[in-house]
């Protein structure tokens, strides 16, 4: 429970105030009606063709979340919520979303969502990334010197001829005296729109399914969890989880959906964390497992 406590409050701080409308667009928020960011929107003068890699695996845009105050491993099982690639393809999810109940000692995340654009919608949300949504003119790093503990929003863009990642320190507490106003109501404007990308539930796309896993392995230091389980894998054993203590890099292993069914948990599509393992030979060792669904393009 303590978990999960943390580690919503590590995605509320960072992605704070997500919520949007409902529009008519075939796109949210995009060129299906003069709404904001698009060609017809006299404000804000169009960028053209805005040209990008064209791979199943090529990122081109994507807001993702890092640090904050969370408990350690915490960040492994973490995925983007949000990414588009350069065939269209979009896989994300709502982080304001209520999470799906507990399986015991288990919290599960909802499962990534995915759609797919065709040239003119990647083109209308690339343009309001730029124009909009701030990162065209946008420095590399935003800091906040009134929050301390607070998570940070990385927007990354590779397209139009800009390959940048942006850090934006507590996005979303933007209490006066903090730094750079303008931009960061610029971000947030952004992240309100890939975060709930399918304005809830408004645009159509389909429940994400992963063809592979990465498994994460922290051993307990003796202090087990609730409910721990015998080791599950007869053909896995613990030292086959790579890390490297020495850069902080947790023990890991790409996982399949079958090498996971063993486990028997209902609902893991999204990830998962808490459940604890016990050592196969050693008893009195344990591990606290989890895993997150590998996107498309990453191999660990």
């Amino acid at each position: 429970m303590l978990s999960r406590v943390l580690l919503l409050v590590g995605l509320v701080a960072l992605l704070a105030a997500c919520s949007g409308a409902a529009s008519s667009t075939a796109l949210p928020g995009g060129s299906g009606s003069p709404g904001p960011g698009s060609s017809q929107d006299p404000e804000e003068p169009a960028t053209g063709e805005i040209e990008h890699a064209t791979g199943a695996g090529d990122v081109i845009l994507r807001l993702d979340q890092g640090g904050g105050m969370m408990i350690r491993g915490g960040g492994a099982t973490l995925v983007p919520p949000f990414t588009l690639y350069g065939d269209g393809t979009v896989v994300f999810r709502n982080p304001a979303l209520e999470l799906p109940p507990a399986a015991g000692p288990v919290f599960r995340q909802n499962p990534m969502r995915t759609a797919r654009l065709d040239e003119e919608q990647i083109q209308d949300l690339l343009e309001f990334a730029v124009t909009e949504g701030g990162l065209g003119a946008a420095k590399l790093q935003y800091d906040n010197p009134m929050v301390a503990d607070a998570g940070t929003a990385i927007f990354t863009i590779n397209a139009g001829g800009l390959a940048k990642t942006v850090n934006v320190y507590a996005l979303g507490l933007n209490d006066a005296g903090v730094p750079d106003l303008p931009a960061r109501a610029q971000f947030q404007k952004l992240a309100d729109r890939l975060t709930n990308f399918d304005e809830n539930g408004t645009f159509a796309t389909d429940v994400y399914v992963p063809t592979a896993y990465r498994g994460v392995l922290i051993d307990t230091g003796g202090f087990p969890g609730e409910a721990p389980i015998e080791w599950p894998w007869d053909d896995i054993a613990p030292s086959d989880f790579k890390g490297d203590p020495a850069t902080g890099d947790l023990p890991m292993r790409v996982m399949s959906p079958e090498e996971l069914g063993v486990l028997g948990i209902d609902g893991i599509e999204g990830g998962f964390e808490g459940l604890t393992i016990i050592d196969p030979d050693d008893p009195a060792k344990s591990y606290s497992f989890g895993a997150r669904p590998l996107l498309p393009g990453e191999d660990a």
